[in-house]
């Protein structure tokens, strides 16, 4: 792999052990995927910012590593709002060394966004843009609907990328790599959650595949997020097009496609397999993270309208997305939801005091199950259909 000599310099050293660290482990990763140079970045998001998430070991990395970022750098939620200290109780070690986490990247000079979706007030890439962005959901939407391009970074490599301001160029910066493998149609209309659920069935038919969604223009930005959301977490897939919509489908133009039809039955089908049949403890919504859209949608539903205390709602947004939603914030509070910024349900403890949640996240489907996400029991269906365990019969 080619490296300028200012690269040689601090790749042997010379400025500094966590500058050197960072551009060994890019070189590292861009030679193993056979990589030619390093390429500038004009931002980067950082994953794995969660106690629950790196733990001691991760910590020790970090302040291995801390250097002063070169690129405009966001951060992933925490295992806590800050602010709130919810959702949920963490003991004083967790708290501790959550602190401890976020007092280092902030002395790296990162933005203190603890958001998942970066791309709404924080920063947003243009058109071709390259960038390093970790979190699956937050890279495939900058991907495809933004149509910046980054692959699909961990942690430690999006932080190495931001303290050297470079990425091995390699994979989704290429053109040639964009193109879609296959076209799919949906023989049924999709909501939020059958976007999700599609996602879902895609990742697990189709692992590492560029999709092409034909015949769904109706589908609005955030809920094509939940798609992407959905099959970044079930498989490998970090970029999809949509027909005559995203940026990058001009890179489809005359080609053939395997084409795939999924009927909307199969959806339904899967959203009932992953769903327990009991009433939830808990209503979750927002991962990932809400817009501001959602949130006004979720309180026109609700207004004027009072909470089951038997069930508990939750939503994450992010602090600016809280901000700018203020009067809707109010009707959702007095409905007797709550409302969190800076963490999120997968990464914060919810399993400590919640068993049974229920969720319109596909990615969340995907991970609350799992035994180290605290084994949850989940009801994945839209939010419609989840509010009426919450709301109070007049």
């Amino acid at each position: 792999m080619y490296l300028t000599q200012e690269e040689e310099r601090i790749y042997n050293g010379e400025k500094g052990e966590a500058q050197a660290i960072a551009i060994r482990l890019l070189v590292s990763i861009g030679e193993i995927n056979g990589a030619e140079q390093l390429i500038p970045i004009k931002s980067a998001h950082i994953s794995g910012v969660s106690y629950k998430n790196i733990g001691d070991g991760g910590l020790k990395f970090l302040k291995k590593i801390a250097d002063k970022v070169k690129v405009p750098t966001t951060l992933n939620p925490l295992g806590f709002d800050l602010e709130r200290n919810g959702p949920v109780e963490v003991d004083r070690d967790f708290r501790e060394k959550q602190l401890e986490i976020i007092r280092t990247f902030i002395s790296m000079g990162i933005k203190e966004s603890f958001t998942c979706t970066p791309y709404y007030f924080y920063q947003q890439p243009k058109y071709g843009d390259h960038v390093a962005w970790a979190e699956s959901s937050a890279l495939i939407y900058a991907n495809a609907i933004l149509g910046a391009r980054t692959n699909r970074e961990g942690g430690p490599s999006a932080l190495a990328a931001a303290i050297i301001g470079k990425t091995p160029n390699f994979g989704l910066h290429l053109d040639n790599n964009r193109i879609a493998d296959y076209e799919v149609a949906v023989d049924g209309r999709l909501d939020y959650s059958g976007a999700a659920a599609l996602g879902l069935y895609l990742g697990a038919n189709y692992p590492g595949k560029i999709p092409r969604l034909v015949g769904v223009d109706y589908l609005r930005d955030f809920e094509l997020k939940a798609f992407g959301a959905a099959i970044a977490a079930s498989s490998s897939t970090s970029m999809f097009h949509v027909e005559n919509r995203t940026p990058d489908d001009i890179l489809n133009r005359g080609r053939k496609f395997e084409k795939v039809v999924v009927d909307y039955n199969e959806l339904k089908n899967l959203m009932e397999e992953k769903s327990s049949h009991e009433k939830p403890e808990l209503i979750a919504i927002g991962c990932p993270h809400l817009s501001k859209d959602e949130i006004d949608y979720i309180a026109s539903l609700v207004r004027g309208k009072k909470k089951d205390k038997e069930v508990e709602v939750f939503l994450f947004a992010s602090r600016e997305t809280i901000k700018n939603s203020s009067e809707s914030i109010k009707i959702i509070e007095d409905f007797g939801a709550k409302v969190f910024a800076d963490t999120c349900m997968v990464v914060a403890p919810l399993s400590k005091k919640y068993h049974k949640t229920a969720i319109n996240s596909g990615k969340a489907s995907f991970y609350l199950p799992m035994k180290e996400y605290g084994g949850q029991e989940i009801i994945f269906r839209n939010f419609n259909d989840l509010l009426r365990w919450a709301v109070i019969d007049n």
